[in-house]
């Protein structure tokens, strides 16, 4: 093994990571079980990335659909009388 100055991580193969790291061998096969914590974590990463990015893109879309939906709440010079009983 190279050393390393990277931190390193222990995983104990505990029943759910035994099942994960079984269903991550029928995908990759020819990887040990030690590669594939890594490759288990890498995809991890990547899916959470595109779920951020879906959830983000849902939220941009509800916000551009919301804008704009208030305009007839507020009658024209609301702001202005609003603020006429402001301090200067």
């Amino acid at each position: 093994m190279v050393p390393t100055t990277r931190p390193r991580h222990q995983v104990t193969e505990t029943d759910a990571i035994a099942h994960a790291l079984d269903v991550a061998a029928r995908r990759w096969p020819e990887k040990s079980r030690g590669a594939l914590v890594t490759a288990l974590v890498e995809e991890a990463a990547r899916t959470l990335e595109r779920d951020e990015a879906a959830r983000l893109e849902e939220r941009r879309r509800l916000v551009d659909s919301l804008a704009g939906g208030f305009d007839d709440v507020f009658y024209d010079g609301y702001l202005e009388e609003l603020r006429e009983d402001w301090p200067d």
